[in-house]
């Protein structure tokens, strides 16, 4: 990858939990972040410390000309609420790709486990095969062959995947926010997906965000087409989430299981249950991607604790009072924290 990096990054999708995560942990190491809204002037009062440009991820001249003069993309849009996957997701993508060759940078894409079937678990590796048994995972597949393709001809690429998304900015999708717990109510059952005995992997998005800000900053040092699995948080036998959000609320909490049976009967009608059909593999068989590539790398993974992280993830989806002022920072993965 290009030596001398220039230190202006466009974000697509920094209005979301992790392209909004990337952006801040950038802009603490010292980058300009420019990110694309189609409605760049309601997205700046949210954030004004970034370069807004008004313009949509599917047009392809929107794309390139708040390319122009990044030395990094950072691609982490999506269709909200699992719509329209099969015809936005790819557009999106090629219309960084051709941006990020026209201009010689970097593109960054958070990845995940949806790539791997049930032939590659448990312990799917970074060159594992990717025989992906969702619709949404053989885009994921296609965006990665993409990238790859893009890596060969002058636009480098940095993959970073992680298990299931949780803390702050985390979409209502999530299966921390839709499963475990209610956003905007005081937790009273906890509601556990996983099965006991069975482990299962997390992400908390402050670690993913430093994760890729580590890599970035090493850019020269990574080959074209760089892919990374982060550890995250593992939770070996299935109940140590569960446990951390019961002793992070006070220990009151009731720990109950995800109630599996309704899925089959709602995925008809209800796109989001559709999306937790196709994915419950996942929870019948421990998955655990694992770092070694990455540690080699950067020398350890950002790692928070698992109960400052669980806090920080309450208090954002409105399941825990804000904390006091001078705490608040690191509660929520303040920009500064992590670095390392």
């Amino acid at each position: 990858m290009n030596s001398e990096m220039n230190r202006t990054a466009l974000v697509l999708g920094a209005t979301g939990g992790i392209g909004g995560a990337v952006a801040c942990k950038l802009l603490a190491r010292g980058w300009r972040i420019r990110a694309l809204n189609r409605d760049a002037a309601k997205a700046s009062r949210s954030e004004p410390a970034f370069e807004w440009v008004r313009g949509d991820a599917m047009n392809a001249g929107d794309v390139l000309r708040a390319a122009e003069g990044v030395g990094l993309i950072v691609h982490a849009v999506n269709p909200p609420g699992y719509r329209d996957w099969e015809t936005l997701v790819l557009p999106m993508l090629d219309n960084t790709i051709a941006a990020a060759r026209a201009v010689g940078a970097c593109i960054v894409l958070p990845g995940n486990i949806y790539n791997f079937g049930p032939d590659a678990l448990p312990a799917p590796t970074e060159e594992s095969p990717q025989n992906p048994v969702t619709k949404k995972g053989a885009i994921r597949v296609e965006m990665e062959k993409r990238l790859k393709a893009a890596s060969q001809s002058g636009a480098g690429a940095i993959i970073v995947r992680a298990g299931d998304f949780f803390g702050p900015g985390t979409t209502a999708n999530s299966w921390f926010s839709s499963g475990l717990v209610t956003p905007g109510k005081p937790v009273g059952t906890i509601r556990n997906p996983a099965r006991r005995g069975i482990g299962h992997q997390w992400a908390y998005l402050p670690d993913m965000a430093e994760t890729i800000a580590q890599l970035v900053e090493r850019a020269d040092r990574l080959p074209p087409f760089a892919v990374y699995h982060m550890e995250g948080f593992w939770d070996a036998d299935g109940m140590r989430m569960a446990e951390a959000l019961k002793r992070v609320v006070g220990g009151q909490a009731k720990i109950g299981n995800f109630p599996w049976w309704i899925v089959p009967l709602a995925a008809p009608f209800v796109p989001v249950i559709r999306e937790i059909k196709e994915m419950r593999y996942l929870w019948k068989v421990p998955v655990r991607m694992r770092n070694t590539r990455l540690v080699a790398e950067l020398g350890k993974e950002p790692q928070t604790p698992i109960d400052e992280a669980v806090r920080a993830s309450l208090v954002a989806l409105g399941c825990l009072p804000e904390p006091h002022r001078d705490t608040a920072a690191t509660l929520v993965g303040h920009p500064s924290q992590n670095v390392g």
